[in-house]
């Protein structure tokens, strides 16, 4: 799963697509409707590949967290975010039963819920391993050249 060019813009609903930078900011797609927006540098952006969540030992990225989601659900729709916070309470600590409590409130797991079935119903999560930059290069090198 790969989360580099998925954003978060503050004030806007739902997940974005990087699509092109520019000068001034750049140009986003969004995931909900396809549409394009341009986005200035002095919004409040959050690349998903930049976001952890708080456990009790250390902090755990994002797309380990929705990588666990995935192989819960078999790669299938997760609980519906409107759940009430004890259920999805509950339903994050079997997904990461050591998260921090303290720091990791019930509006972070709603999000996190929510961008999960957003991403999945793009078809943008896998329960695979990812790839590390190394295995990508030599599968690349060992594929066959047409």
């Amino acid at each position: 799963m790969n989360l580099e060019k998925i954003l978060s813009i503050s004030g806007k609903p739902g997940l974005y697509a990087l699509k092109i930078q520019t000068r001034t900011g750049f140009v986003a797609e969004s995931l909900l409707d396809g549409k394009k927006i341009t986005v200035g540098l002095r919004s409040n952006v959050s690349l998903l590949s930049e976001i952890s969540i708080y456990t009790n030992t250390a902090e755990k990225p994002l797309a380990e967290v929705m990588r666990s989601i995935a192989v819960k659900e078999d790669n299938g729709p997760a609980i519906s975010h409107k759940e009430d916070n004890d259920t999805l309470i509950a339903y994050f600590k079997e997904i990461l039963p050591d998260y921090d409590e303290d720091r990791v409130y019930a509006s972070d797991i709603k999000k996190v819920i929510n961008w999960y079935n957003m991403l999945q119903a793009k078809g943008l999560v896998s329960k695979e391993a990812p790839q590390t930059k190394e295995e990508a290069s030599q599968a690349k090198e060992e594929a066959p050249a047409e």
